[in-house]
């Protein structure tokens, strides 16, 4: 099992030497969330929300850097580790835009991209870039097709359902396939994992019994895609104190890497962000990596 740092809320500022000591401690990567802004009339409920209201668990305050940006600085003073979009909210930009953002990154990290995606639910954030929000399934559907033809190498074109791409070069171009993972639990964003991607992403940190579930649904649909027997990435974040012997069974069951967050056990909350010196998220990171990542590995 690989263990990936979410960095999801964290001040900006202290990213890059954590992302550093991350590289050094034997973390397989890092898990990169992204937002465009938090509008201040917010009318979309967020999906996962734990409040009646809808409202997202973070404040208008929180720090949402751009992926490409972010990853791309991280690459340059790291050498092993993976950055994984979890979720790049694809649908919300125009297709060339994210092509060439996300094969740009691949190329300048030599490959360490792994490119997460789902619909979105901020119907705002579409309406700022003018993409359509009710098409934003179909399109990322057709996009991710799209995509994979578009980082090619030489003359690539794309003539889809949803976008029509007339032959062209896009330089550089990622040396190796970037593997398109599929965040999201409801069952089209399930299936759309099955069905186009290289594994699926869980929507949040699950208890231990709401990631059985899901991971059973998971591979029901990759039966019935008729991809049991092809290799798939599962990602999870548990919503659990480190447990080795949880760990295990998972990754006995299929899951491939999980989404770690130690900051969390010495942060505090304010108003939806996480908080602390960098020095005691570099202290936690350091433990769970001693007593976590080095165990599973022995």
């Amino acid at each position: 099992m690989r263990f990936h740092q979410s960095v999801a809320f964290l001040e900006t500022d202290q990213l890059l030497e954590l992302c550093q000591a991350t590289d050094q401690m034997g973390y397989a990567g890092i898990s990169i969330s992204d937002h465009l802004f938090y509008p201040q009339e917010l009318q979309s409920r967020y999906t996962y929300s734990p409040y009646e209201d809808g409202s997202p668990i973070w404040g208008p305050e929180a720090d949402w850097p751009d992926s490409w940006c972010l990853i791309s600085a991280m690459a340059a003073l790291t050498t092993d580790l993976t950055f994984t979009t979890s979720v790049y909210i694809a649908p919300a930009r125009d297709l060339i835009t994210v092509a060439k953002l996300a094969g740009t990154a691949a190329f300048i990290s030599h490959d360490r991209v792994r490119f997460g995606v789902g619909v979105g639910w901020c119907k705002e954030e579409f309406d700022a870039t003018g993409q359509d929000f009710a098409t934003r399934g179909p399109r990322l559907d057709d996009m991710i097709l799209a995509l994979r033809a578009l980082w090619g190498s030489g003359w690539v074109e794309y003539h889809g359902s949803h976008y029509d791409v007339p032959p062209m070069q896009m330089n550089p171009c990622p040396r190796q396939p970037i593997p398109i993972y599929i965040g999201g639990h409801s069952t089209p964003a399930i299936r759309r994992a099955a069905a186009l991607g290289d594994g699926w992403l869980g929507a949040s940190a699950y208890t231990p019994d709401e990631a059985w579930h899901y991971l059973e649904v998971v591979q029901a649909a990759l039966r019935a895609a008729g991809r049991a027997d092809e290799p798939f990435v599962i990602y999870l974040a548990l919503k659990t104190l480190p447990d080795l012997d949880l760990y295990r069974r998972l990754e006995d069951a299929g899951v491939t890497d999980l989404l770690c967050a130690p900051w969390m056990l010495t942060a505090s909350s304010e108003g939806g962000s996480y908080r602390s010196d960098l020095d005691a998220k570099l202290a936690a990171t350091e433990d769970f990596a001693t007593n976590v990542i080095a165990k599973m590995g022995s």
